[in-house]
């Protein structure tokens, strides 16, 4: 798990009077340039996202610890903590932080829980979800290049125990199956029935949907103990589309049918 924040020193002082022993901290200040983003990340987490009603405490303090910076190309990091998209190459984005924070707190996640994330990009969503306690993570890029390079950022950062895979997220990953919950961040148009399957009794998948090249409807799904699928309209978002074989064969087909609320 990756922290930002003043680096604690830990000294051992004998204290010889009593015979006990005692811990002094000393702290350490981050560099100018690392002070001045997490300033921007506090600023960016009470501004734009507690403001507009994210309360979950472990969605907040995720948000506070990610170095957003890190997942964006050099020439973005002055705009990393602005609430808006930014390209990170291959037609792809990071996500507004705003939209990052709600749908994780859509999925209302707990201690013990196994998640699913379609659409790595540049692992800020994986490590923001990573940073929730006691949460498994298994996500899946379908970009070899993305792929590859959020893989490869998220371990130098100390994201060692997520779960990265290359491959077509329309078909999920049934190897891990099933999930108690799933995030979707790249907007097919229909609900990919092999996810809903994928998806735990008692579980919830977040996920956008709609037409490539415009605005899409944000759905929270609520699959009950029993099997049946609860539809909730979280409001309208523009993502890229969800690409590969699997959305690109069974596009236009209407997915699965849910009851609309």
């Amino acid at each position: 798990m990756h922290k930002l924040g003043l680096v604690i020193n830990l000294t051992l002082v004998l204290l010889t009077a009593c015979g006990q022993a005692a811990t002094a901290i000393t702290a350490t200040p981050l560099p100018p340039e690392e002070a001045a983003f997490a300033q921007q990340r506090e600023r960016m987490v009470i501004e734009t996202i507690e403001r507009r009603g994210i309360s979950d405490k472990d969605v907040l303090d995720a948000m506070r610890a990610v170095p957003r910076h890190l997942f964006v190309p050099e020439g973005s990091q002055d705009h990393a903590y602005g609430d808006y998209p930014l390209p990170i190459g291959y037609g792809q984005t990071i996500s507004q932080p705003y939209i990052v924070a709600l749908m994780t707190e859509l999925l209302a996640l707990k201690e013990g829980d196994k998640v699913l994330e379609i659409g790595t990009g540049s692992g800020y969503q994986a490590a923001i979800l990573a940073e929730i306690p006691g949460i498994e993570v298994y996500t899946i890029e379908i970009i070899p290049e993305l792929a590859e390079s959020a893989h490869e950022r998220l371990e130098s950062l100390g994201y060692t125990s997520l779960h990265c895979q290359q491959g077509d997220g329309y078909y999920g990953w049934p190897e891990h199956a099933p999930f108690d919950a799933i995030i979707v961040t790249a907007a097919p148009d229909h609900l990919p029935p092999l996810l809903l399957d994928q998806l735990a009794n008692g579980g919830q998948m977040v996920i956008p949907v709609g037409p490539p090249g415009g605005y899409q409807t944000l759905w929270k799904f609520v699959k009950s103990d029993d099997g049946e699928l609860k539809a909730l309209n979280m409001g309208g978002v523009a993502f890229v589309p969800l690409t590969g074989p699997g959305a690109e064969e069974h596009g236009g087909e209407g997915g699965h049918e849910w009851p609309l609320p």
